[in-house]
């Protein structure tokens, strides 16, 4: 009877009780002789159908009284509060197997929910072992320092200098660290207003590859323009923060690019916004790692991110910025061939 239908449990006590009052009231007859074997029969029979119904009614409303509360809450994230569960039950449908599609419907946006909750959990302790992994590496090494200059070497000229200055570097470590992960909090909040005005993105661009010359001439890498994308393009925006963007992204193109390489600054008229490219033929990215590559933290070269002062946090702010403009950013990439970053903004 465990799956039984509340009718099938109301027919099983009816023949229960007809075939009860059948035998008693036959017994009766065959003792005293007193009824005939035809009220026996329909008194069974009254008593059977009595019994369905009564039975019946009772396992409804049972039934209907213990899943009100169930119900009613299962509606409230269905519906919002203030509905009458069972006005949703509907009339023409099972009571139970409505109330159990609900519930199983219920479990699994739990258990979906219960799933990211998992996954933020999991992407919140890596945070955190990152978190501690950035700033341990910083502060040991100005504890070698420190160390190594109390044992002595703070006396040796030709020692001290060198390991101060290696210390001070650990510290402007830590803090472009800090301060990274206070804008990115800050964007993420909404905290950081954006201070917009109308400028020319080309000229902006313009002096950003003066500003990087001498690192992309280390390299013999040129830093161009698409032919078509030299004639000014003005655009509403906060021109600190993407001057911000832009410089993250030609100083990775650098950074990650080929000898004799190039990296190339591209702009597409959209109707009422402008595409910006920046594109290199340098080593490119594995596609496994392209959808993590905004994440914070996350390097696809661990070591040599690390070698050249990376906070890892880079990309990151750069996503937060474009989508406070509401905005989005987008990579695509091949190994060995090179990477393209796009992003759009509101043309003036």
């Amino acid at each position: 009877m465990k799956n039984s239908t509340p009718k099938q449990v109301a027919l099983i006590v009816a023949l229960l009780l007809s075939g009860f009052t059948f035998i008693l009231v036959a017994l009766a007859t065959y003792l005293f002789a007193h009824t005939s074997w035809l009220a026996a029969v329909f008194s069974s029979l009254a008593v059977g159908l009595c019994s369905y119904f009564v039975v019946l009614l009772y396992i409804r409303r049972f039934i209907l009284s213990r899943i009100h509360v169930i119900y009613r809450t299962i509606s409230d994230f269905k519906f919002g509060s203030g509905n009458d569960p069972v006005q949703h039950l509907g009339q023409s449908e099972d009571l139970l197997m409505k109330v159990q599609r609900d519930v199983t419907d219920w479990a699994r946006g739990q258990a979906s929910e219960i799933e990211n909750l998992k996954k933020l959990e999991n992407y919140r302790r890596e945070f955190l072992a990152n978190v501690s992994h950035e700033l341990k590496t910083p502060i040991f090494n100005i504890q070698g320092y420190v160390m190594t200059l109390l044992d002595g070497g703070l006396e040796d000229e030709t020692i001290n200098r060198n390991y101060l200055q290696r210390a001070e570097k650990s510290v402007e470590r830590m803090i472009n660290i800090i301060d990274d992960l206070e804008a990115i909090s800050r964007l993420e909040s909404g905290e950081l207003s954006l201070d917009k005005s109308v400028f020319d993105i080309a000229e902006l661009a313009r002096d950003l590859f003066e500003s990087q010359d001498l690192k992309a001439a280390k390299k013999r890498i040129k830093l161009r323009f698409r032919e078509e994308s030299k004639r000014p393009v003005r655009v509403n925006a906060d021109k600190n923060l993407i001057r911000q963007v832009l410089t993250n992204l030609i100083v990775n193109s650098i950074k990650y690019g080929r000898e004799d390489g190039e990296t190339e600054i591209r702009f597409y008229d959209m109707d009422e916004n402008l595409l910006v490219e920046v594109a290199d033929n340098g080593i490119g990215i594995m596609k496994d790692h392209l959808p993590r590559l905004f994440e914070r933290f996350y390097r696809v070269d661990k070591g040599r991110s690390r070698e050249e002062g990376g906070t890892g946090l880079g990309l990151a702010i750069v996503k937060h910025i474009i989508e406070a403009h509401g905005h989005t950013i987008n990579v695509r990439s091949t190994e060995g061939v090179g990477s393209t970053f796009s992003f759009t903004l509101t043309k003036a």
